[in-house]
């Protein structure tokens, strides 16, 4: 018996026993769909994070303020203190002490209600000056931003982002009409557009942006301390140098070391490696449970091969009494074996698809289909048919015609 017809022998036995190969393949099914989808879920996690960092803008660093401790000795989280001010901002702006810095945006960030009639909305009101919007790369959806003159003049002027304007505003465009904030009105003069990030647990999409200066009167501030200090780097190529220029000119600004420094600089590349450990984490937990659902199914190969053996001995017996030799008739259950971890391998591969395609529109959280994911799923899926279809398949193959012929 030759190899083409060793495949039909296979495959006319597992279309005759339809309802028992299916069955048989359905562990192998849920494994390999289970596969597919957990490293799609991984992998889109992933990506979403990383587009959701890279919209917080280009070649970021994010310089935050440390700890703070109160009299009674209990401290507060990174960011409570006022360590950070206007001059350092302007320290870093300055090209002699860091050549490798584009652009800085100190912000001074307050939560507060704004008013227009009767509707209002409690959002965080962001002080900062005109370099914010291309450091964070953002766009204007209409109207225009602020300028350095009227961060010098303390302007009365507000620019809302998406969501803020349309929660106070349902009819017509914001921009020229006014808000009240602290009971002070300002005009609203831009509206951004939607950038669809979150930056420390707030959308990006709802704020109120003011010059600094109006910030500060609005918030009752008196002194120069910010709450972050943005700062874009002159490329990605020296994201690295910028960060030490940084580190080392606060440090010497502050009166500290880099080991106990008041400060703290986080870049893009450590937050979406912050936030894609926790994801790989869990795809790999998930992938673990995945993998014994597909050992479960190898396991029920083996079981009904077992069974297919037990129930075809008389064939068995009559095959060797025509001259079937022991390595035919093991290569016919193996490639049985095989043929039904394949088959199993692709309908689950399809099902991970189709659920890759469909679960997005049921749930906010994209999938990615990994081509090699999907390869190595087929791969295994064929490796477990023939990995646990050899014992059968020897089984098999050590019938006795004589002991097979008289088997009842």
């Amino acid at each position: 018996m030759n190899w083409m017809e060793t495949f039909r022998s296979g495959t006319e036995a597992i279309r005759a026993h339809r309802m028992r190969s299916l069955l048989t393949m359905l562990g192998i099914v849920i494994g390999i769909a289970s596969v597919i989808l957990t490293v799609g879920f991984g992998q889109g996690a992933q990506n979403k994070v990383k587009d959701e960092i890279d919209a917080l803008g280009s070649n970021l660093l994010i310089v935050s303020p440390g700890s703070s401790t109160d009299d009674g000795g209990f401290r507060g989280g990174f960011g409570s203190a006022t360590t950070l001010t206007l001059e350092d901002a302007a320290a870093i702006a300055d090209d002699a002490a860091v050549p490798d810095v584009r652009r800085v945006a100190p912000t001074s960030s307050s939560s507060a209600s704004l008013t227009v009639g009767e509707t209002n909305w409690t959002t965080q009101v962001v002080g900062t000056t005109p370099a914010w919007l291309d450091v964070r790369a953002r766009e204007l959806a209409a109207g225009r931003f602020f300028t350095a003159d009227e961060v010098a003049s303390g302007a009365d002027v507000v620019v809302l982002g998406p969501d803020t304007a349309g929660e106070l505003f349902s009819f017509g465009s914001p921009v020229g009409q006014t808000v009240t904030v602290s009971g002070q009105q300002l005009t609203v003069i831009g509206v951004l557009g939607s950038s669809g990030a979150s930056d420390d647990g707030g959308s990006e999409d709802d704020q109120a942006l003011v010059p600094i200066s109006t910030g500060k009167s609005l918030s009752g501030g008196t002194t120069g301390s910010v709450s972050t200090i943005y700062v874009e780097a002159a490329s990605t190529e020296v994201l690295s140098a910028a960060y030490q220029e940084i580190e080392g000119l606060l440090a010497t600004r502050h009166g500290v070391t880099t080991d106990d420094a008041d400060f703290s600089i986080a870049s893009q590349e450590s937050l979406v490696e912050t936030a894609n450990s926790t994801n790989k984490t869990l795809t790999v937990l998930l992938t673990g449970i995945a993998a014994i659902s597909l050992l479960v199914g190898g396991v029920g190969v083996m079981n009904i091969m077992l069974v297919s053996v037990t129930e075809r001995i008389r064939e068995i017996g009559l095959r060797k009494a025509l001259g079937a030799t022991p390595t035919v008739i093991g290569r016919q259950f193996l490639v049985e074996a095989a043929l039904l971890g394949l088959a199993g391998g692709v309908i689950g591969i399809l099902l991970g698809v189709v659920g890759a395609l469909v679960l997005p529109t049921l749930i906010d959280q994209p999938v990615t289909i990994s081509l090699l994911a999907t390869a190595a799923a087929l791969l295994t899926s064929l490796a477990l048919g023939i990995g646990f279809g050899v014992y059968p398949a020897g089984r098999a193959a050590r019938l006795t015609p004589i002991d097979a012929l008289r088997s009842e």
